[in-house]
């Protein structure tokens, strides 16, 4: 038995005659991490570093010989990639099999910082989905905005609610993801003092935990709409047996999912329901531990009352947006606070839905605040991919780029481009923040929270 596992999961792991107790204790001992990122294939199309080969179950994700300094990368500031456990991109598998990418559908990550799966999301769905993000917890919802800000699409909100708030919207989504909150099991090579956390009363209030959850947002789901639960748990009561609950109501029926055997991952079927669970165990291949189940809700479901709101007067100033924003008429533009906003024109009605039932910490794209008619852009912008290919920008080296993200002075080469007011500056053409270049001087605008330090 392990001197460091909690020894009650270890012996409940191994009374199943096929688990290899050692070799699990043996990778924990070991400790040795896999590395994966997974590309934003809307801003980058290449691997940019050293690669052992691609995740098999993820179209764009790689897994890297060494682990870079990502804080020092000026791709990854880009939104370029996100580095992420290569187990939780499964989920981009599950769409593909599901074929939910083909065509647009309303998608809710429930519990959803820091973002991993919300921007697996953002890039495996259709591209005209509309995506929810939401995240209990305001310090952490700050994260996935940012992360969300990143990968730079306009199709998403990011919301902070209760997962309860989510019952007002009665057969709203068609896919919901439900990563809950759990007792970590899953994450011990990661983070050595879970280890510590973990009992088997914490299991148990973590199960009940998960089922308050789910209780409480899951008339949020469509009649035939899926759902995907996940946890980093080992434990069964926080894996298939919530999937045994969930069907045992009668809203839910399990949905197999196609696997290669060779990739490593264990299929298995709950005890009251033969529910299909996928675990992910780190002596069978390249991930941390992980859980996932995907049910289809076969209840009939109230649906929320989409009636239609009357369409308001913009006070934006036309023509305003024409330098900045590629297509224009696919975007509505509203202000917020002073900031401008664009949002997917199809979506506006949904726009005004969510705003009368959820606290709504972003939507669609900021462009940048309005000052006498005046534009002056904003991050989100220079980082979106909406933005005009037109706009002026300097390409730069990566020890000036990482300057830039330092915010330290900047100085135009002799043969620098002759340029003058807001430009981006760019490393290997994806655009890292603002700049505006005056006669004597250039002003770095990359935000000050976000600079790297010194390292």
């Amino acid at each position: 038995m392990s001197n460091f596992l909690p020894n009650s999961l270890v012996k409940k792991l191994g009374a199943n005659p096929l688990f290899n107790t050692a070799e699990f204790i043996r990778v924990h001992e070991e400790a040795q991490r896999a590395t994966a990122i997974r590309l934003n294939t809307r801003k980058l199309e290449e691997c940019p570093f050293s690669s052992k080969g691609m995740v098999p179950w993820c179209n764009s994700a790689f897994y890297l010989k060494e682990r870079p300094i990502f804080t020092l990368d000026p791709l990854f500031h880009a939104g370029g990639y996100y580095p992420q456990d290569a187990s939780s991109m499964f989920i981009d598998h599950i769409i593909r099999e599901l074929k939910v990418e083909s065509k647009p559908v309303y998608a809710l990550d429930l519990c959803a910082a820091p973002g991993g799966k919300s921007t697996l999301l953002n890039s495996s769905l259709h591209p005209d989905s509309l995506l929810v993000a939401n995240e209990i917890i305001k310090p952490r919802v700050n994260i996935l905005q940012d992360n969300l800000i990143k990968w730079g699409n306009a199709n998403t909100v990011v919301t902070n609610n209760d997962p309860s708030a989510f019952g007002r919207l009665p057969g709203y989504f068609d896919f919901m993801v439900v990563d809950a909150p759990c007792s970590g099991s899953g994450m011990f090579r990661k983070d050595v003092d879970a280890i510590d956390e973990w009992s088997e009363a914490n299991v148990k209030l973590c199960s009940e935990r998960q089922q308050r959850i789910l209780a409480e947002s899951i008339a949020a789901l469509k009649t035939g709409g899926y759902l995907l639960y996940s946890t980093c748990s080992y434990s069964e009561e926080e894996n298939e047996d919530i999937a045994d609950w969930l069907i045992g109501t009668g809203d839910f029926e399990s949905i197999e999912i196609a696997i290669d055997d060779n990739w490593g991952i264990e299929h298995t079927t709950s005890v009251e329901q033969t529910a299909h669970g996928y675990r992910f165990y780190p002596h069978k291949l390249d991930g941390e531990g992980f859980f996932i189940t995907v049910l289809r809700k076969i209840a009939e479901q109230s649906t929320f009352n989409r009636k239609r709101i009357k369409p308001e007067k913009s006070d934006v100033p036309k023509g305003i947006l024409d330098t900045w924003i590629l297509d224009v008429d696919e975007f509505f533009p509203f202000i917020h606070h002073d900031d401008l906003y664009i949002f997917p024109k199809k979506y506006e009605n949904d726009l005004k839905y969510l705003q009368n039932v959820l606290y709504l910490k972003n939507a669609g794209i900021n462009i940048g605040k309005l000052n006498r008619k005046e534009l002056i852009p904003s991050h989100a912008l220079a980082l979106s991919n909406v933005l005009n290919p037109n706009v002026q920008s300097l390409e730069f080296t990566l020890e000036e780029a990482q300057n830039y993200l330092r915010k330290e002075n900047l100085t135009l080469e002799a043969d620098s481009p002759n340029i003058k007011g807001w430009a981006l500056a760019k490393y290997r053409g994806m655009s890292l923040g603002w700049m505006k270049i005056l006669p004597n001087r250039i002003n770095n605008y990359y935000p000050k929270e976000l600079r790297i330090m010194n390292l």
